[in-house]
């Protein structure tokens, strides 16, 4: 039996940093991953479907390049050369992340599914590749994967999820995606503009419903517009095979036939393989780790980091969460967004060409707060009539700004359109100052760009 003084079970955005960064305080560690280093993150969600996304945007500008006075003749897609760029962009950042690890003095990484098999005193013990491993301090960071709902037929076809559709060596004829969440829109766009009939299952009556509506409406009209076709209010029955491919049978009636099918239904958490009950470590009923702020599990000694506590399934929450754990361990008193998990603001973008940027609350929860007697700002400027997406003519999308107005704080905003995804970390790096908004409005910016309105939609607040 070896003995380190962590363990980190799952190398996803937070375990190997946080390794380096315990080694280098003295700490013997042990890095442990069943699957491929990098995570969600690096092999089946950013790093792959950006490098894609790139590869469909390019496609979809050379179709539109009359526009801009720019003759190209017939655009055609090399499917298997675009799929080879993204796999490469994924192996090297994949080779780089295990170069580094392994180069990296008192981090020994381990290829294996751990396992807990109980407790030796003060220390967890682990078993890995038939060998026990113990540790004092044990570091989970498994990640999840995509949630496959339970059809009848579904084992009669081959379905995809998010991991393998980044497979394919060929574009499918018809793709038909269930869920109009944020991976199945991105992911619709994506293989449309490369080439693919695409149409889009949702249960909801519209898509990305966890946003204000009039952005959904906005969303989903770019899209109508690219040819992507959707079935609102609406789910599989089940599923047949047929001589194309399969047969969606919807609850509506529709006999849908594609070559291919997604699920892009959700997630669920790593934690299965884990024999967490071994050492009493309490999750939800889908799984996930239950943690405090700091992400102290129920069990002393065990903390969870990443999108198996269920605090946010992102990249950059999962690396969040490695930053404050640290700042803990370097006992740091921070007064900002490092103090725990319960201080920050959640921001994230949905990578769609235009993307949507967003941080803090909607203007749909703005509302119900002022229901309930708080005071709130609200400006909005719409991407039609800002001077640099009007150049590009990438004019689809708005920008909404929401202020508390006694604190003159902001709580949230929106950035559906042109470089969205980019300034939305204006909002949300300022909200991290807790400063008052009208020092943003004496800023200095630079033109021509979108950002630049800033100041000038704060002058538009008005009482919600």
């Amino acid at each position: 039996m070896r003995h380190f003084d962590a363990v980190l079970i799952g190398a996803g955005q937070a375990a190997p940093s946080l390794a380096v960064e315990l080694a280098a305080r003295g700490q013997r560690v042990a890095l442990i991953e069943g699957n491929l280093f990098g995570g969600t993150c690096v092999n089946f969600g950013c790093t792959p479907t950006k490098t894609l996304r790139k590869s469909a945007r390019v496609a979809h500008m050379a179709r539109r390049a009359a526009e801009f006075g720019v003759i190209t003749g017939p655009v055609s897609v090399d499917f298997p050369a675009a799929m080879l760029r993204m796999r490469q962009r994924v192996e090297t950042s994949r080779n780089g992340l295990v170069g580094w690890l392994e180069a990296t003095d008192n981090v020994e990484t381990i290829h294996g599914w751990a396992c807990f098999q109980g407790r030796d005193g003060d220390n967890f013990l682990l078993e890995v590749n038939g060998e026990t491993l113990s540790a004092a301090q044990v570091y989970l960071n498994t990640g999840t994967r995509a949630f496959i709902p339970d059809l009848p037929g579904i084992d009669s076809v081959p379905y995809l999820d998010n991991a393998s559709l980044l497979a394919l060596t060929e574009c499918p004829a018809h793709l038909i995606i269930v869920g109009a969440s944020y991976i199945g829109l991105e992911l619709g766009q994506i293989f449309r503009r490369l080439g693919a009939e695409v149409s889009i299952i949702h249960r909801a009556g519209r898509i990305a419903e966890r946003e204000d509506e009039d952005i959904s409406e906005q969303i989903a009209e770019f899209m109508r517009a690219e040819g992507i076709k959707f079935y609102l209010n609406n789910s599989v029955s089940s599923l047949a095979p047929n001589a194309d491919g399969l047969t969606a049978q919807l609850a509506d009636g529709t006999a849908l036939s594609g070559s291919h099918i997604l699920f892009a239904t959700g997630r669920q958490p790593n934690s299965e393989r884990l024999n967490l009950a071994a050492i009493g470590v309490e999750t939800d009923k889908r799984g996930f780790v239950r943690t405090d702020a700091h992400f102290n599990s129920n069990v002393a000694g065990i903390k969870a980091l990443g999108d198996i506590n269920g605090r946010g399934a992102f990249t950059h929450t999962s690396f969040h969460d490695y930053q404050i754990v640290l700042a803990e361990i370097d006992g740091q008193q921070p007064d900002g967004q490092w103090h725990d998990a319960d201080k920050r603001v959640l921001s994230y973008a949905m990578f769609t060409d235009p993307p949507l940027g967003r941080v803090g609350i909607t203007l749909t929860q703005a509302r119900e707060l002022v229901a309930q007697g708080q005071q709130i700002l609200v400006a909005e400027i719409n991407m039609a009539d800002v001077s640099r997406a009007k150049e590009e003519s990438e004019t689809y999308g708005m920008i909404r700004l929401i202020v508390d107005a006694q604190s003159e704080r902001f709580l949230g905003a929106a950035f559906l359109g042109i470089g969205g995804d980019e300034i939305v970390s204006v909002i949300s790096n300022y909200m991290a100052t807790g400063a008052s908004y009208r020092l943003m409005m004496q800023a200095l910016p630079v033109h021509p760009t979108v950002a630049e309105f800033l100041p000038t939609v704060l002058g538009r607040l008005r009482k919600l």
